[in-house]
């Protein structure tokens, strides 16, 4: 064999030889694909089922959390759909202020329980038409701590318990239980306040007929800086009456 047939044979062994890998190459190349396809997969039925799980976990909180606040109301059946409104009335006022509050589902459950404590308050003074005695006040006062007492322990609440216990706290520090004034007073809780107020002036109660949407803003205005947070304030004022009366006339 001549030295150029032998360096053509050579040049040949050659070229199969990188044909042959490039075919190996691409084989496992499609291996690996195929593989990252399956992980793929595995991974979004994984997820898929993680999401639908917490969606059945979020569902039963939720349930758990309107079931308690059901049993409250019916103690104090004369507020109606209290609870449910001011959630709702919260709500809208923590997202006109530009708060993430709305992203934060534990504090819908907080707005849903804050009266969880009147469970342990006697009828005779939650029922009492007249304006309370002081010492009646005094143990009324009681069931933002009883409230609080009762939820600590419920992992699940986060935020919600801050406002169980605060919401009648007041911006000048002159609020229950703990005295907290301005920032210190939990924002949930600053949101709450207004939005409990808001309720409380355009619902009838015993002793008085329920008031206007703008009698109340008139009212709530007046106590900007000592009742209530400026701020919050501010973006309740933002939102018009007609979706206040649209949250009122849904609920009931």
């Amino acid at each position: 064999m001549s030295r150029v047939e032998a360096s053509t044979s050579e040049l040949e062994a050659e070229v199969a030889r990188l044909r042959a890998q490039l075919v190996e190459h691409e084989r496992r190349a499609a291996a690996q694909t195929e593989q990252l396809g399956r992980y793929a997969a595995d991974l979004r039925e994984t997820f898929k089922r993680e999401r639908e799980s917490a969606q059945e976990l979020r569902r039963s909180y939720v349930a758990t959390v309107r079931a308690l606040s059901n049993a409250v109301e019916a103690r104090d059946a004369y507020t109606g759909r209290h609870a449910e409104r001011v959630a709702a009335y919260g709500l809208a006022i923590a997202a006109a202020t530009g708060i993430e509050l709305t992203d934060v589902p534990e504090i819908e459950f907080g707005f849903l329980l804050h009266d969880v404590g009147k469970v342990a308050i006697p009828d005779a003074i939650l029922y009492k038409p007249e304006p309370l005695e002081p010492e009646e006040f005094s143990l009324m006062a009681r069931h933002t701590v009883i409230g609080w007492e009762i939820v600590r322990d419920v992992e699940f609440l986060g935020a919600a318990r801050d406002v169980v216990r605060s919401h009648h706290e007041r911006w000048d520090g002159q609020g229950y239980p703990d005295g907290l004034a301005g920032e210190a007073i939990p924002l949930a809780a600053r949101v709450f306040a207004v939005a409990d107020t808001l309720d409380a002036l355009t619902t009838e109660r015993p002793y008085r007929q329920a008031g206007s949407i703008p009698d109340a803003r008139a009212v709530i205005r007046e106590q900007a800086g000592a009742q209530f947070d400026p701020r919050i304030v501010d973006a309740f004022d933002g939102i018009p009456d007609t979706d206040i009366e649209h949250i009122r006339a849904e609920i009931g």
